[in-house]
């Protein structure tokens, strides 16, 4: 038996690179999926919102729900859907506009309800860039063109640099509690406390006409954690004054550019010869005193 391992689904913000919703479930069993968790999230996506997802998504439930909700959706074609280009109506070289029947089969995470509440066909658009296949729920070939959202999904990327923050610079890779409702006030406390640097770095930006994610995320945690006690010891016209003065430094510190080059992923410090715990450590304990 290893440690417990709990699955997190977030929808986190591009442009300002807050979370807003998020969706954890256990590891593996009935309700754990991907999609399963998505769905609790869906109601959070706001009118005209643009999701951009990973072909994990790229399925006609995701993209109906999406539809219904008054958003819209760009996500990198599912590698066992192969598109025709043929077909419907055509936009451009292989860019065209194609109708998806809704499927006889519904999928386990969607009630019945809720299945039968879509529409029985959605339109949506298919179209290729460098090679790959895309699907979007824009519509309109000439006010999106395919070689602006291109790399506006390249920029999806930067969610998971969002995702290495929360883990690597939040410690959030290894939770401490041990039952499963305190599991889940750690994650909120975390994920409470990154939005709220978020913020800070979000109002950096604004006063000083730069964008949030120029403004590096463990520069802004370096300088609000140095700047906490002066803080807590202040009062009246100069906590505005120290306030300030952080979301200046803020500001003024972009994210920095690599200058050394790339590295192997490798670990250079050998493990140590142990035996990893398979077993809760109390009972371990008794098994050292009983022998």
């Amino acid at each position: 038996m290893g440690l417990p391992i709990v699955r997190i689904v977030v929808l986190i913000s591009l442009s300002v690179r807050t979370i807003i919703s998020y969706a954890t479930a256990p590891y593996q069993g009935k309700g754990s999926g991907e999609t399963s968790l998505f769905s609790q999230m869906i109601g959070h996506i706001a009118n005209n919102t643009l999701l951009l997802a990973d072909r994990y998504y790229c399925t006609w439930a995701i993209l109906a729900l999406i539809l219904q909700q008054g958003g819209h959706m760009l996500v990198q074609n599912h590698a066992h859907r192969k598109p025709d280009f043929t077909l419907g109506q055509r936009l451009g070289p292989k860019d065209h506009l194609i109708t998806w029947k809704k499927s006889k089969r519904k999928p386990d995470w969607l009630s019945q309800k809720d299945y039968d509440a879509l529409p029985d066909e959605i339109t949506i658009r298919e179209f290729v860039v460098a090679g790959k296949v895309y699907v979007t729920t824009l519509l309109d070939a000439k006010r999106y063109h395919r070689k602006e959202l291109f790399p506006l999904y390249c920029g999806r990327w930067q969610v998971e640099l969002d995702l290495r923050s929360i883990k690597t610079h939040m410690k959030m890779d290894m939770l401490r509690c041990k039952s499963p409702e305190l599991v889940q006030k750690e994650i909120a406390v975390h994920l409470l406390a990154y939005n709220l640097v978020r913020a800070c770095i979000a109002r950096a930006a604004t006063l000083k006409g730069k964008i949030p994610r120029q403004l590096s995320f463990m520069t802004a945690v370096q300088l609000l954690n140095q700047g906490i006690s002066p803080l807590i010891l202040s009062a009246g016209n100069l906590v505005e004054h120290i306030v300030n003065g952080l979301l200046d430094a803020i500001a003024s510190i972009p994210i920095g550019q690599q200058k050394r080059q790339p590295q192997s992923r490798a670990i250079k410090r050998r493990p140590k010869p142990y035996l990893l715990l398979t077993i809760p450590r109390n009972k371990a304990c008794k098994l050292i005193t009983t022998h």
